[in-house]
């Protein structure tokens, strides 16, 4: 009991330590973890380490991707959708199965459905590699792209790893693997919207902030167990969970609990990432030992990991170069339709144009209830921001080789390696190649992308202050806008000190939600940049618990 917890205080302080030397040294922490946790492995305390994989795939996995989701914005997540769900779906399949032919070539007895199982173990981006990324000075899209990639790309490899594995049996049915993988699909979204709604329906009841977090913590596993129970993916469960908490948790929290979770979850996501890239490196001597002990030597398997993950790059390369094609297609289009939106937009401003346009949907045989034409001006108001979005960012050959070499392995590869059966052909070297073509990627990818991106896409820090600044004051304006809805404190002149602060304290508060609706509804529409629009959110949020706390006594 004793070595456990000077093992996990030590574990603790090297996380810690590693994430503020790591940055003064041009390192990302991810990588130094791995190489402490490599090192580590060598003390005679951790000579017998050994971690069970589904505490990776179903402890730690679930709350990281939860709380990633909650963050993402939301309505970058819809606008990349489209981009997301082919590299999440198309390219992990077609990279398992390439990947499939060539390890059933290089590995002599293998076959084709292992080797298709060991290329669904190594195609799925990782969200908590892809944390590397974040340090960079990139793209706000790729960053959204990426992210919501690595957030569902998992369910897509660990579904296809089963599938494989069942194939093996030679019971394989390509329709139902397909509906396998709907079925896992569809059922972790209705699981995970209902407890994502369920939770803030409980939590927006509590007060007290501490507990309010406390019951966060237990969402992700609320969501993801019983989804795995029913045969879906429980990651993907988290994910749903965390994106409907992120969207709606501003409109029912209070400001406070909201502080309390953002606080907590950064330092859960700190620790349990650290977690993740200590134990990758702890568990690389005894695999690397009984490859050694059992098999011809870790030369070959390290040599078939380095031309797979070549093979991946490739792989992706081939996809996401079309993919940036059809999105600046797409961009163009859109550009075409800003005109016209315009014009719309600027009609439905107008009594005589909104009822020209109910009109004319008349005439097409619809007829517009006043609750229609409201969500048809919010469809042209969110359509113009979704232009705006695609034109202020557009995507060209840099973007997409960042998506391309971002797209790095991690902690999924390495867990789900070692769920392999125990009577897989040669499964000590495939589970040494899973672990080698994620630390390589780790350490190629992840130690090169911010050169990389230096050298192809430098940042033009003043345009980006300067339209950071536009956007800035028109939330202002937005804010102004709001505040004067709101009626000015009356004060009876009778009143004393204590009477008049207690006034114009409520007056305060009630300008600050005024506000605060104003944002999030701006915020559904997509007219600002998520970015800014979450910093002046959480200014809201830290001037509201300052009032709030004031004492109702004044001297």
């Amino acid at each position: 009991m004793v070595e456990l917890l000077v093992v996990s205080v030590v574990a603790v302080l090297t996380i810690a330590a590693t994430s503020v030397i790591g940055p003064k040294l041009g390192l990302a922490s991810p990588l130094l973890l791995v190489a402490i946790g490599v090192g580590a492995s060598f003390l005679p305390a951790l000579r017998e380490f050994e971690i069970e994989p589904e505490w990776i795939l179903e402890g730690l996995l679930p709350p990281l991707l939860y709380s990633a989701a909650v963050s993402m914005p939301a309505m970058n997540f819809r606008r990349e959708f489209g981009a997301i769900s082919g590299l999440s779906v198309v390219l992990v399949v077609a990279s398992a199965l390439l990947l499939g032919l060539f390890f059933m070539l290089v590995l002599p007895g293998l076959g084709f459905a292992w080797g298709v199982a060991l290329g669904a173990i190594v195609s799925p981006t990782d969200a908590v590699a892809t944390s590397i990324v974040k340090q960079t000075p990139v793209s706000k899209r790729v960053v959204a792209i990426l992210d919501g990639e690595s957030l569902l790309n998992d369910a897509t490899a660990l579904v296809l790893l089963r599938t494989a594995i069942v194939a093996t049996a030679a019971t394989f049915s390509f329709w139902g693997a397909l509906g396998t993988f709907a079925w896992s699909v569809v059922i972790a979204v209705v699981v995970g919207a209902g407890v994502g709604l369920g939770n803030l329906q409980v939590r927006k009841r509590i007060s007290r902030p501490p507990v309010n977090t406390a019951l966060s913590f237990t969402v992700p596993f609320i969501a993801s167990v019983p989804t795995e129970l029913l045969g879906g993916s429980g990651l993907v469960a988290a994910v749903v969970a965390g994106l409907v908490t992120g969207v709606r948790a501003p409109r029912l929290l209070s400001a406070q609990s909201r502080l309390s979770d953002r606080q907590n979850w950064q330092t859960v996501e700190l620790v349990l990432e650290g977690v993740v890239f200590l134990t990758l490196g702890l568990q690389i001597r005894p695999i690397v030992e009984s490859v050694e002990r059992d098999h011809a030597g870790v030369g070959n398997a390290v040599l078939v990991a380095l031309i797979a993950l070549l093979l991946t790059i490739v792989i992706r390369a081939a996809y996401v170069a079309p993919l940036i094609g059809v999105l600046g297609l797409r961009g163009r289009l859109r550009a075409r339709l800003q005109p016209r939106f315009e014009t719309l937009q600027e009609k439905l401003q107008t009594p005589e144009g909104r009822e020209q346009t109910a009109a004319k949907f008349e005439e097409r045989g619809r007829k517009l209830s006043e609750r229609g034409l409201e969500r048809f001006t919010k469809r042209i108001t969110r359509g113009l921001a979704d232009i705006d979005y695609f034109l202020r960012a557009p995507l060209g050959w840099r973007e997409g080789a960042v998506v391309v070499w971002a797209g790095m392995r991690g902690a999924v590869t390495v867990a789900a390696a070692q769920t392999l059966p125990a009577d897989t052909p040669q499964r000590p070297v495939l589970i040494l190649i899973a672990f080698a073509v994620a630390l390589l990627s780790l350490a190629i990818q992840g130690g090169t992308i911010g050169p990389l991106l230096r050298l192809i896409a430098p940042t033009d820090h003043g345009a980006q202050e300067a339209q950071d600044a536009a956007e800035r004051a028109r939330l202002m304006q937005q804010l102004r806008d709001a505040a004067q809805s709101v009626a000015e404190p009356v004060i009876p002149p009778d009143a004393d000190r204590q009477e008049e602060f207690a006034v114009r304290k409520k007056q305060r508060l009630e300008v600050i939600e005024a506000e605060r609706t104003a944002l999030l509804d701006a915020r559904d529409d997509g007219a600002f940049d998520a970015d800014v629009l979450d910093e002046t959110l959480t200014n809201l949020d830290a001037e509201q618990i300052a009032i709030e706390l004031r004492g109702k006594h004044v001297d």
